[in-house]
Formats: C-alpha cells, structure tokens, sequence
C-alpha cells in the first residue's frame, strides 16, 4: 500500500525538480513513478501494473461518489437554510464499524465532516462505534444503512 501512495507522492517531487507543473508534466511523472515502484518492489516480487490501475480506477469512482454527495448535501442544507420553515430531524448517532486501524476510521470519519449537514463527533475507546450528529434523520435505520453500504464499504475498498 505504501508503494500506491508512492505513485502519487513521487510525481509531484518530479514536478517540483523540473519546474514544470502541467498536467502533462505531472503524467509524465507518474508514468515514470510507476514504473520505477513496479521494478523496485522490495523482496524481489513484482506487483502487477494492473493494480496500480485497479486502485487509480477506486479511487477516481469514490471522488466522483464523493462530489455527487458533497453537492447534494449541499443542496439540501442551502435549501433548508434559504426556506423559511425548517425541514431538520437532528439526532446522534452511534454508526458501528466495519473499519480497522486509524487510518481507515479516520478517512470514514473526516469524509462524514466534510460533508454538509454532518458531523463526526467520537470514536468509542474500543474503535468499534463512530458517534455522529446528522441535521436530517428520516429513518434511523435506513441512514445507518447507507452510511455503512455506501461510505464504509467504498473505503474499505480503498484502502485494503
């Protein structure tokens, strides 16, 4: 895994000593980085470039995911805000996790943050409940739901 954040990392230094930020030049680089990290591998075994592609397509996928549900909640809070009677049903929650390792709990938590209308509160002491509060509850049930089968599981895919 430390090899994929590589693939990013290494371009920019790339940049960085050419001078030159274009687009081009940074696919350049990231050409460049990948081949380099996929000969290198420590241990002498190589990782399939399909990998690197398999994790590039992710991650591009879960952004995308991420803008469309970044503009909705937007919309909906921009909404709530502009109109004069209040749609809100506020509750805390407690979400439990599938998740492991910090990493991963604290992506799932900041991406909840980021998004409008909620907030990551805490983590149980044993990792195993993330806390939230949410502006607009219609079933408890069903937004735990989509939290699990539309965040976690997209994370999760990410970064394992």
């Amino acid at each position: 895994m430390k090899r994929f954040w590589g693939i990013f990392i290494l371009p920019l230094i790339w940049m960085a000593l050419t001078g030159d930020f274009s687009a081009g030049n940074f696919l350049l680089g990231f050409v460049i980085s990948s081949l380099a990290l996929w000969i290198s591998h420590p241990g002498g075994e190589s990782v399939p470039l399909i990998f690197y592609l398999k994790k590039i397509i992710l991650w591009t996928k879960f952004l995308g995911f991420f803008l469309v549900e970044l503009i909705l909640a937007s919309l909906r809070v921009a909404y709530d805000v502009l109109t004069p009677r209040h749609h809100m049903r506020p509750a805390v929650l407690g979400i439990p996790l599938d998740l492991e390792g910090d990493l991963e709990i604290t992506f799932f938590a900041n991406i909840i943050t980021l998004t409008p209308g909620t907030l990551s509160l805490d983590v149980s002491s044993d990792r195993k409940t993330l806390y939230i509060h949410a502006m607009y509850i219609d079933d408890v049930q069903q937004f735990k739901k989509n939290l699990k089968n539309r965040l976690e599981r997209r994370i999760m895919e990410l970064l394992r």
